[in-house]
């Protein structure tokens, strides 16, 4: 059993709130680990990320508010299974997604 630590996605939302932003591959599981979101702008916005399968993910946080200039860091240890996905967006595209994990092949 291989297990990799990585980025899972880097980069700035879309102000679609279902964009996908990572796939578990197949014969693999994936552990998140981490998440951070930063908002670069000099006004709040809000976020949305959702994990889970495809058609019908798991809300993590749905139209959270993040204040100007900062980050929220979130811990959450959540398994997906191949095929399972997370989701996400935001109200513009000055928030970014660092989302972090192991895959387990």
């Amino acid at each position: 059993m291989a297990v990799t630590s990585k980025t899972l996605f880097r980069g700035a939302a879309t102000t679609t709130v279902t964009t996908l932003l990572y796939t578990v591959p197949a014969s693999t599981k994936t552990v998140v680990t981490n998440i951070a979101v930063t908002n670069t702008a000099g006004s709040a916005a809000t976020f949305t990320l959702s994990l889970g399968t495809a058609a019908t993910p798991t809300s993590l946080h749905t139209t959270t508010a993040i204040a100007a200039n900062s980050t929220i860091y979130i811990d959450c240890k959540q398994t997906l299974a191949t095929t399972e996905v997370v989701k996400g967006g935001a109200s513009a595209i000055t928030v970014n997604f660092h989302v972090t994990g192991v895959e387990i092949v």
